[in-house]
């Protein structure tokens, strides 16, 4: 991939990023909780895409994107511990509202992950440098 093509792919995934978080205000409006705690988890991943493509770090599954986050960045002190925990607290929140038959989100579980979701992707977005 050349730098252009690299350059465009990453500003797509931040722009997803910022779309599928601004969804989520919209979901608790409207009382969809496990569809929020999903776009919450899209919109840092879609970000986290982004950071890893941007020091062509390659990764091919959630889980794998978690790993190299950890591995090459919070481990490194360039996003911080709180940041990949709320990460990973998010994956395990989607796998659960995913998947688990019988299980709802409440109001208050979501609404106090958006700010803080919205502060790992800012962190996330200071870490990506662009040609």
């Amino acid at each position: 991939m050349n730098d252009y093509n690299k350059n465009d792919l990453i500003k797509y995934r931040l722009s997803k990023a910022t779309e599928t978080f601004s969804e989520v205000q919209n979901l608790v409006k409207l009382g969809y909780y496990n569809t929020a705690i999903n776009r919450l988890y899209y919109s840092c991943f879609y970000a986290i895409i982004a950071l890893l493509l941007n020091h062509d770090i390659s990764a091919t599954t959630h889980s794998g994107v978690r790993k190299m986050l950890g591995l090459h960045f919070i481990s490194k002190n360039k996003i911080s511990q709180e940041s990949g925990k709320l990460f990973s607290e998010l994956f395990d929140k989607r796998q659960k509202g995913d998947y688990n038959d019988f299980f709802d989100f409440d109001k208050s579980s979501v609404e106090k992950l958006i700010l803080p979701t919205k502060t790992l992707i800012e962190e996330i977005k200071k870490n990506i440098i662009l040609n």
